[in-house]
């Protein structure tokens, strides 16, 4: 019985979720590549414009994609800082990068933009979230 207790707590330690990121530098490039995606909207190169017509995103819609963008910047960068919020803007981002490939999926836009971009970015922001909160 007491080995079943220690071996449950030894789990529960192992599962637990960090608040602050652990490492730090994931998150810090994670955050610079989404500030860059998020500048790149107000100009896009030719292959994002592409894309986000490609998806039937208005082009009266696209600042809100910077919005988002930046708004998840200041979340990763806050969470150095504030526990929980960096795991926040991280799932935020992972939410943000399913609903676009739901998007590409929805219309069959799944060509190269959608396996390097949108799959690119949601494999990566998952990365950041399973080695840098989860494990």
């Amino acid at each position: 019985m007491r080995a079943d207790l220690a071996c449950a707590a030894s789990l529960a330690e192992a599962a637990a979720v960090t608040l602050t990121p652990d490492p730090w530098w994931p998150v810090a490039v994670l955050a610079v590549i989404v500030l860059g995606d998020g500048l790149m909207t107000f100009r896009p190169p030719r292959a994002i414009a592409a894309c986000l017509d490609g998806v039937g995103l208005p082009r009266d819609w696209w600042w809100v994609l910077a919005v988002v963008k930046f708004l998840a910047v200041a979340g990763l960068l806050a969470g150095f800082w504030v526990p929980g919020v960096g795991l926040a803007a991280v799932i935020g981002l992972v939410v943000y990068f399913l609903a676009a490939a739901w998007a590409h999926i929805r219309v069959r836009y799944v060509g190269r933009d959608f396996w390097l971009n949108c799959l690119g970015m949601l494999t990566g922001v998952v990365l950041v979230l399973v080695f840098c909160f989860l494990v």
